[in-house]
């Protein structure tokens, strides 16, 4: 039975498709020009480059659905950043899209919607920026949310390939419709194939996998965590949602973004389509006390505290063992 998006499926795989061949290309150049945000996070040609290229092509197919993207153009309209210009307007010019600065900036500045309800998609450009500096990986991550329920996700990683996380042709595209299954296709095109979680029922036999940057989850907790549920097996640790593919297609059973510090609250384009990835793929994600993932308060996921994927079979224990190391 079809859900009646396949016009949105269409339109986020070809943007984020192009917005990949993007990212590749300044990749492979390996670029150290950066921007620091007031956050002080790296911003790179790519960033504004892929946001672009996606706003831009939703904003063709779809010109009434607003954007929540991570980015906007403040800081690349600054009159010193006319190098910095150039360089995103010629990688554009590279997948054929051809315009003038202040357009370019108004493709960004597209995904400044509030997130304040109804229709809307959510992009991360680059998720995993300091993973695409080192040349490792990162993902595009696109998720249209109706009523803070998400209702369709595509997610892109370059680097990632179709089996495994260390062997084969690199590049997988993960899409997911909710009552439709979960999907992986390579990068390349090729037919979709439906993708499971692991039906792993024993602790002891489950792999994590968490994020490189310790700043981004607390691996102290994460390793007692694997004490008290036996785990011996080793760890993948990855950046970006590609955690959530692995996850999604059974090549680990749980990922753990447990939080760091108390005053930070999650980001909606940073777990919405990894979300609906797994999900329809088998699996579960909640907050680490167990609650549901809401994405009904605009930009940040401010009733919630880090984020728990598992297979679904595992949950209630990972949760059960988060509580007993005080995380919970």
């Amino acid at each position: 039975m079809s859900s009646g998006y396949e016009r949105e499926l269409a339109a986020g795989i070809e943007a984020v498709t192009l917005a990949a061949k993007v990212c590749q290309s300044v990749q492979s150049q390996i670029t150290q020009d950066v921007i620091e945000k007031k956050d002080k996070s790296p911003v790179t040609v790519a960033d504004y480059a892929s946001q672009a290229v996606v706003c831009r092509a939703l904003a063709g197919a779809l010109p009434d659905d607003p954007i929540v993207g991570e980015e906007d153009a403040a800081a690349l309209r600054e009159p010193d950043q006319q190098s910095f210009r150039d360089r995103v307007r010629a990688e554009l010019s590279k997948v054929g899209i051809e315009a003038d600065d202040d357009t370019i900036c108004g493709w960004i500045d597209r995904g400044g919607h509030d997130a304040a309800g109804g229709r809307y998609w959510t992009l991360d450009p680059i998720d995993g920026t300091k993973g695409f500096l080192r040349s490792q990986q990162y993902a595009i991550s696109l998720a249209l949310l109706v009523d803070g329920r998400i209702d369709v996700a595509v997610l892109c990683c370059p680097n990632l390939p179709m089996k495994t996380i260390d062997d084969g042709p690199k590049g997988c595209l993960y899409t997911a419709v909710r009552g439709e299954g979960a999907f992986v296709r390579g990068l390349d095109g090729g037919e979709p194939q439906r993708v499971q979680v692991s039906a792993t029922a024993d602790s002891a036999q489950a792999r994590f996998c968490e994020s490189v940057e310790a700043g981004h989850s607390s691996h102290d907790h994460s390793a007692q965590v694997a004490e008290l549920l036996g785990i011996t097996k080793p760890g993948a640790r990855l950046d970006s949602q590609a955690k959530y593919a692995v996850v999604a297609r059974g090549e680990a059973d749980i990922y753990l973004r447990l939080p760091t510090r108390a005053d930070y609250n999650e980001k909606i384009w940073d777990h919405a389509a990894g979300v609906l990835v797994v999900e329809e793929a088998g699996g579960k994600a909640t907050d680490v006390g167990g609650r549901e993932l809401n994405f009904k308060l605009g930009r940040e996921l401010r009733e919630n505290r880090g984020v728990v994927v598992t297979n679904g079979k595992l949950h209630e224990r990972v949760i059960d063992a988060l509580r007993q190391v005080g995380v919970a």
